[in-house]
């Protein structure tokens, strides 16, 4: 088990920036896959962005300019820093180790969820 505490969602308005945050206990992000995973309402669960091992970063289309995963392994936290928010990005937000696809159902761990409202 590798608990994920995740931080940082709200409610803002389009255009609008939020960050969030996600705290791995119990093993290092160091030389981990760790990912940020978005699900609207009536939607499935979707790849928002990915830190690769490797220092590569994967985003979905929709978000590529606008939102950056980066990470502090010192602080064995990911990061995903939301710009130009857009309603469309409104949903919940899980942060994910413990996989190596943009398919959620390869991933073990999961963060508890934070919803993400972005208001028109």
């Amino acid at each position: 088990q590798v608990p994920l505490v995740e931080s940082g969602g709200g409610l803002v308005q389009a255009g609008g920036s939020l960050t969030l945050s996600c705290t791995a206990s119990g093993r290092t992000i160091n030389n981990s896959n760790m990912g940020w995973f978005r699900q609207a309402p009536g939607k499935e669960r979707e790849v928002a962005a990915i830190s690769w091992s490797d220092g590569g970063t994967t985003y979905v289309d929709s978000v590529k300019g606008r939102f950056t995963i980066f990470r502090d392994n010192a602080k064995n936290t990911v990061y995903l820093q939301m710009n130009s928010l857009k309603p469309e990005d409104t949903g919940v937000y899980y942060c994910t180790t413990g996989g190596s696809t943009r398919r959620w159902r390869t991933y073990d761990y999961w963060g508890q969820g934070t919803q993400v409202t972005v208001s028109s």
